[in-house]
């Protein structure tokens, strides 16, 4: 399952780095200044740096993005050794996710100081905080990790719950 779930990470560092590389080009260059452009009356394309966490909390340039990205690789090491003892391949695919996502705003931070997000959702005023793919990947790897331990999991069997088995 370990190559598995190391395809899926990379797919997803892939799409998440090549979408903000497009991204970037539109936009025209590396710079992070703030830029918006219209796509439909709910969605628009943003170019927005984020140097915190998660809906740009604790989004404070600097230190940040050494402090984040220590915490990012330790949590990227920390699936991989999961990753590498997992025996199912859903739950193999979830890691990936994870790793991808983590692995594609983690280039960000050491390239650029700050994340880069993009997809900007709204209800008239009302917008949701902009993301990435990567933040996309991360999400949806969580998500099937946590319907993986609560709906996929079956009971152990009598030798692993320590029962006799012998006939």
């Amino acid at each position: 399952m370990l190559g598995r779930g190391l395809a899926v990470a990379a797919a997803a560092t892939l799409l998440d780095q090549a979408s903000k590389a497009l991204l970037m080009g539109f936009f025209g260059g590396p710079a992070c200044a703030f830029q918006r452009r219209e796509v439909t009356g709910f969605f628009n394309l943003v170019l927005a740096c984020n140097s915190g966490v998660s809906f740009g909390m604790f989004n404070r340039a600097g230190v940040n993005a050494l402090v984040f990205g220590l915490v990012a690789g330790v949590i990227v090491i920390a699936l991989l050794v999961w990753l590498g003892r997992v025996r199912s391949g859903f739950l193999a695919v979830a890691i990936g996710l994870v790793i991808g996502g983590a692995v594609g705003n983690l280039i960000d931070r050491l390239r650029l100081g700050a994340v880069v997000d993009f997809l900007d959702f709204h209800l008239g005023t009302w917008h949701w905080p902009a993301f990435n793919f990567a933040d996309s990947a991360i999400f949806l790897g969580v998500m099937a990790m946590l319907l993986d331990g609560m709906l996929l999991r079956h009971p152990p069997s009598q030798a692993e719950r320590g029962e006799d088995v012998a006939p």
